[in-house]
């Protein structure tokens, strides 16, 4: 009897909440230079936003700056604003200093695209392609 009890036990905790591997698990590296643009969704004012993010990722941890375009020279941080981030699975999601801008982008390869909100609650699209493959600190040059 306890043998049954016990086995239902596991079976229904298994169930009832998510893996912390499936929680966690990285499958991309969203590190490098990534441009591209924030575009109203349909219905809104006409928006679009050029963007730059500069992008280093250490397992499901990003941090980086976006720059817009004052700043989107390279090498230059005019207007450059720290971003913190995470990858789960295949998703990056993201927030730039004071929430200028958030955003929630699935990765396919050297392309990023998702939903954003831009300053005081303005929804966006957003488009992103690699440009430039940063290599992790402490790798050898490739």
């Amino acid at each position: 009897m306890w043998v049954f009890v016990a086995t239902a036990l596991v079976l229904v905790s298994g169930c009832a909440q998510q893996d912390w591997i499936d929680r966690t698990l990285v499958t991309v590296d969203v590190s490098g230079v990534w441009t591209g643009s924030a575009a109203t969704l349909d219905g809104q004012p006409s928006f679009n936003l050029h963007l730059r993010l500069d992008l280093r990722q250490k397992a499901a941890k990003v941090t980086g700056f976006l720059l817009t375009p004052i700043g989107m020279e390279k090498d230059t941080r005019g207007d450059a604003w720290p971003i913190e981030g995470n990858v789960t699975n295949d998703v990056f999601t993201f927030e730039a200093a004071r929430a200028i801008v958030t955003g929630e982008l699935t990765v396919d390869a050297d392309e990023m695209k998702g939903v954003g909100v831009i300053g005081q609650g303005r929804r966006v699209t957003i488009t992103l392609r690699r440009v430039e493959v940063t290599a992790p600190a402490g790798s050898p040059p490739r």
